[in-house]
Formats: structure tokens, sequence, C-alpha cells
């Protein structure tokens, strides 16, 4: 039954991530901005049950004037935006010293670089040259990773990876997973070589296995979080999965090193 509940919620999402990228950059822009604040949230919710006190509507803020600059075709306004961002940030603790110590600034902070600004790689991948295209390669890699993993390690799994992290995980799931993401950005690189084939096919070789290794670095950072913090899932958004954070994850780390990598290819 809660596989069923798991494939329906993701194919739900899938759905509205396919409309969110295909119909405009706008509508991206507007999918990834509501990604961003739900994410922000779960991230500031979990730290403050470990005490912290995060300055919830810094981070709200900055969703909203980091995604909406960022889009805008002058990266210099993005900058200043960032900067102004850090000037309230470390502002508040003059201003609200009582309600506000430095480890709740770190935690703003770190939330804010967490979602925010990983999110906006997202949009930044669909801007280059046949974005978007190149935008399916971090779910794609992303996903693939998840679902090889899962299931190379329920088969195959024998010697745990990093159980003070993640006691389900095991090196077997892990080989599993990037094997499975170089397989299909593989495939997916060779189904639209028609359309973008001023890149090489050796590329997808090399992203696939970034995708592979750096998506289940994510992974295990959001679990550290979760681990620390003594919270089981971010949220409860997507029946099945958990909350935003719990779904993306592995998508977060992914989206600047792939953005990266294309910018400097392209």
């Amino acid at each position: 039954m809660m596989l069923k509940i798991r494939i329906a919620s993701a194919l739900i999402g899938l759905s509205l991530l396919l409309a969110a990228v295909l119909i405009s950059k706008e509508t991206l822009v507007a999918a990834v901005l509501v990604l961003s604040v739900a994410a922000v949230h779960e991230f500031y919710n979990a730290v403050s049950k470990a005490g912290y006190k995060p300055a919830r509507w810094v981070g709200y803020l900055s969703s909203v004037i980091v995604l909406i600059t960022g889009f805008t075709e002058g990266k210099d306004l993005l900058f200043i935006a960032v900067a102004i961002i850090m000037v309230i940030i470390f502002s508040l603790p003059v201003f609200f010293r009582k309600k506000y110590n430095t480890a709740d600034i770190a935690m703003t902070i770190y939330g804010i670089f967490l979602t925010v600004f990983m999110f906006l790689f997202i949009i930044l991948i669909r801007e280059l040259k046949d974005g978007v295209y190149h935008v399916w390669i971090v779910f794609i890699g992303a996903w693939a990773t998840d679902t090889f993993a899962y299931f190379g390690g329920i088969t195959l799994g024998k010697r745990k990876l990093i159980p003070s992290i993640s006691p389900n995980k095991t090196v077997e799931g892990a080989i599993s997973g990037v094997i499975g993401a170089v397989a299909a950005i593989a495939l997916y690189g060779f189904l639209i070589g028609q359309r973008i084939s001023h890149v090489p096919y050796y590329n997808y070789i090399i992203m696939g296995m970034l995708c592979g290794i750096i998506s289940q670095v994510g992974d295990l950072a959001a679990s550290a979080i979760k681990r620390n913090t003594g919270i089981k899932d971010y949220g409860s958004i997507m029946p099945g999965h958990g909350g935003i954070l719990d779904r993306f994850d592995s998508v977060l780390l992914l989206c600047p090193l792939i953005y990266a990598y294309l910018y400097f290819l392209l």
C-alpha cells in the first residue's frame, strides 16, 4: 500500500514538474519559488526542534528576492540582493539581540544557502543554451540514483555505508546508484543527441557519474541534519515521501555542480 502511495505521489509531482519546466521560464520560477519557501520552512522547523531560533521571515523574504533577481538577465542585481540580505541578517543581533544569537543567525544563513540558493541553479540551468533539455539531467540523475540505490541496497546490500547518519544505506546500494545514474543519463543523452549535437556524448557519462555521487552526498547531508535535530522526516506534504527536503535532498547539491559543468562546457 505504501509503495502505491509513493508511486502515485511521485507521478503527481512529476506531472507538475513537467508542466513547470515546459510551459515557460516564468512557470518554472513560480514553481521553484514555492519549493524554496516550503524547503526553507521545513529546515527552520527542523533546527527549531534542536533549540535554534532562525529568523524565519528573512528566509522567506530571501526566497522571493533571490529567485526573482536570479531570473533577471543581469546577474549584478542578484549579487546586490545577496549583499543586502547579508547586511540584514548580520544586523539582527544588533537590533534584536535578545531574540537572536550568533547560532540563530548561522542557522538562518544555513537554511537560505541550502535551499534557496541551491534551487536557484535549476532556473539558471533552464536559462542556458538548450536549458529546457539540460535541466532534466539534474532530476533524472538524482532520482535514478535514488531508485537504483534503493533496489540495489535491498537485493545486494551487505555492508553499511555510514550507519551513524543513515543506517539503512549500504555500500552496494551506493554503487548501484552510481551505475544507475550513469545508465540513465547516458540513455537521456542518446535520446536528445539529435537535438543537441554540439555536446559530445562522453559528457553525459561524466555528468551521470557526478549525479550518482553528489546526489548521494546531498541525501546524506540532509540525513545528517535530521539526525542532529532528532526528526524522522522534514514534513508530510508529499504522501509516502515526506517533505520537500526529503524528496529533493539529492537534487540540492547537484544543481550548482551540473550548472557549472554545463556553463563551462557550453
